[in-house]
């Protein structure tokens, strides 16, 4: 039995979206009030006041695995790392586009989630943040930020397998053992780039330094754990000078605006090698 009661219905008539979407009245609630309260105070920074509207909601793994076949989840009552992240960018992205309907929310999330906006099944959603950060770019949604000079100085080559070398952890790919070609194949596409990141060792150097992260940048930590690319994501907030993460966190259970800085979290984190960027066009870094 689930734990929360959802609405699981299709919209076509009424928003346009062709798949089946599964929420409860608090979710559609409060992403539109989230939406006119930001029309009316106009935050400098969406990505911050967004993120913020999410502190202390509860950490919760795996909320895209409910069902049996694949289709757009909203949940704004528990979040993993990745869905406060596009949570927060799909807000941000109709706040700037003036649209405050949950239908447009909708649009947007799965615009944000899936392979060129396109939800088919399991194997069109953005499970790697490699193929997250590279979808979302090709789609205008977020620029990657990589200057080529410092402090971008270490350089990871990818090599990515961990879906499918490790099948029966994934509900759906145990369930459908076919997707897992299909997946293999992705993968396979994607291994051997290269891509430039910012080791955790620079992280507590000054915001001037550090001046190409900026408040409200989306940040996913590059890991050395085998078969993966990426181990966390959160938004880069810069706080008396000093670099710190909001995300969801698996330590405190919620979303939280980290106490320690960037620096002393990655330092703990003994897998973790730095950080890659993704910025929202048109976000002002002062907020």
């Amino acid at each position: 039995m689930r734990f929360f009661f959802c609405f699981l219905i299709w919209w076509w008539a009424l928003i346009g979206i062709a798949q089946p979407i599964e929420y409860t009245p608090a979710d559609s609630i409060r992403i539109e009030e989230m939406l006119r309260k930001a029309e009316t105070e106009r935050p400098e920074n969406a990505m911050l006041y967004f993120g913020k509207q999410f502190l202390g909601v509860p950490y919760v793994g795996h909320t895209l695995e409910e069902g049996e076949r694949e289709h757009l989840i909203i949940n704004t009552r528990a979040l993993d790392c990745t869905t406060f992240v596009e949570n927060v960018l799909a807000l941000c992205l109709c706040h700037q586009a003036k649209k405050s309907s949950f239908g447009a929310f909708c649009n947007q999330l799965r615009d944000i989630r899936y392979r060129g906006g396109k939800l088919t099944d399991y194997t069109s959603r953005l499970h790697y943040f490699t193929w997250w950060g590279e979808d979302n770019e090709a789609m205008g949604l977020v620029k990657s930020v990589d200057t080529g000079k410092f402090p971008f100085t270490a350089t990871q080559r990818l090599n990515i397998n961990y879906m499918t070398t490790h099948p029966t952890a994934y509900k759906h790919l145990k369930a459908h053992p076919q997707f897992v070609k299909v997946i293999a194949a992705q993968e396979k596409a994607s291994n051997g780039k290269t891509y430039r990141y910012i080791p955790k060792a620079l992280l507590n150097r000054s915001e001037q330094e550090l001046k190409d992260v900026h408040t409200g940048d989306i940040v996913s930590l590059i890991t050395k754990k085998a078969g993966l690319d990426t181990s966390h994501v959160g938004i880069a907030v810069w706080q008396d000078g000093r670099l710190h993460l909001m995300h969801a966190s698996s330590i405190h259970m919620k979303v939280v605006m980290d106490p320690m800085t960037f620096y002393d979290y990655g330092q703990r984190q003994t897998s973790m090698l730095g950080i890659r960027v993704y910025r929202v066009e048109n976000i002002v870094s002062n907020y």
